[in-house]
């Protein structure tokens, strides 16, 4: 009998998170087959960006929303630190609300879409807007879906690159998991200076080694009922802790509450969200000096001894893994499989159907109900 995190596949399906389930595990695999699609897009990818990235006048934006806009806020700074170029990570339904502050239409701009689906109004509005607004803008498209409406009107654009993602990482399920990993090490490869599709086969090795060793501890603690999960994370993993901490209140419908904090930034105020039903789950950064900010706010919480839980997710962690020196942005999509299994548990606990927790239809995979306005009308 197959298994998947400690659950059957059959029962999986009988409960509605085989999908789930599945793109969950299935990521290794397809980090895999991302390297090799890398490897094959490197001449085209090389030749459309070409030294662009060298000009401290280009603007690169990153951009997405939901689960996707978080990719940008995990990689820019890396991006951002390895190029001359202005990186910045602005969500779609922020560009859409506030244009004039974000654009200059003066400045030779890269516009990088992340989008599973790319079907969600935002997102084609967003490029919209930047056509209108600065002429001669260039558009990465980096997408999961080859029919979406992104990359359908990109096509004939010589403006525009397709990098597509391997199919099955545009998830069925309702929670983005394995697209959102695959875009992330994607933009990292190709926007990093050195070209490093290679490094997701080691990356691949190491989440086959950890989604093993932590199938049982990660069920186990997912048995435990909470009523609130606070994910922490310093640097790039404060994005990742709004990554994990979406997850739980996307598989659980809201009945889990969460939060997403930095690890000095948690003291100012949102501390007093930890109660007795409160798991508080830590990132810990490859970086000494933020490692050591992270182990005082460690030691606080457990001297507190108010939640009901604190553990942490990283090297040397209490889910851990043997990592290389890798930057914190790197590691991110090996810590997430952890964030991942815990909240595609506590949907089952919850008697919910993760591949579709929203059965009333009031929050969709694909976003509904979004007007789009034009920024000229008003």
């Amino acid at each position: 009998m197959t298994t998947l995190f400690q659950r059957a596949t059959n029962d999986w399906r009988d409960i509605g998170g085989l999908d789930t389930a599945e793109e969950i595990a299935h990521q290794p695999a397809m980090w895999r087959a991302l390297a090799a699609h890398l490897g094959a897009e490197q001449s085209r990818l090389a030749a459309f960006l070409g030294d662009s990235l060298g000009d401290p006048q280009l603007r690169v934006i990153l951009t997405g929303a939901g689960s996707s806009a978080y990719v940008g806020e995990i990689i820019a700074d890396e991006i951002n630190a390895a190029w001359p170029c202005q990186v910045r990570a602005i969500s779609t339904t922020t560009l859409l609300t506030h244009p004039a502050l974000y654009l200059e239409t003066a400045a030779p701009t890269l516009l990088v879409s992340f989008a599973r689906s790319g079907n969600s109004p935002e997102s084609m509005a967003a490029v919209q807007l930047v056509r209108d607004l600065v002429p001669g803008a260039r558009f990465l498209n980096i997408t999961c879906n080859a029919d979406g409406a992104l990359a359908q009107q990109s096509k004939s654009d010589h403006n525009s690159f397709n990098l597509l993602m391997p199919a099955a990482s545009c998830d069925r399920g309702f929670a983005m998991t394995s697209s959102f990993t695959c875009m992330l090490l994607a933009a990292l490869a190709v926007l990093d200076p050195d070209f490093q599709p290679e490094r997701l086969h080691t990356l691949a090795a190491l989440a086959d080694q950890a989604q093993l060793q932590w199938a049982t501890p990660v069920a186990a603690l997912a048995a435990q009922r909470v009523s609130r999960v606070i994910y922490l994370g310093s640097g790039p993993l404060e994005a990742l802790a709004k990554e994990a901490a979406l997850k739980i209140m996307e598989l659980t419908a809201g009945s889990v509450m969460t939060m997403a904090n930095s690890a000095l930034g948690f003291r100012h105020g949102p501390k007093a969200a930890v109660n007795k039903e409160t798991l508080v789950l830590l990132f810990r950064s490859a970086d000494p000096l933020a490692r050591r900010y992270e182990q005082d706010l460690l030691d606080e919480l457990r001297r507190d001894g108010v939640a009901a839980n604190v553990l942490t997710v990283g090297a040397g962690g209490d889910f851990s893994a043997d990592t290389p020196a890798w930057p914190d942005a790197w590691l991110a999509p090996l810590w997430l499989l952890m964030a991942q299994q815990y909240a595609l548990h506590q949907s089952a606990l919850l008697q919910l159907r993760p591949d579709n927790p929203f059965t009333g239809g009031i929050v969709n995979r694909v976003v509904q109900g979004v007007t789009i306005y034009r920024h000229d009308e008003f």
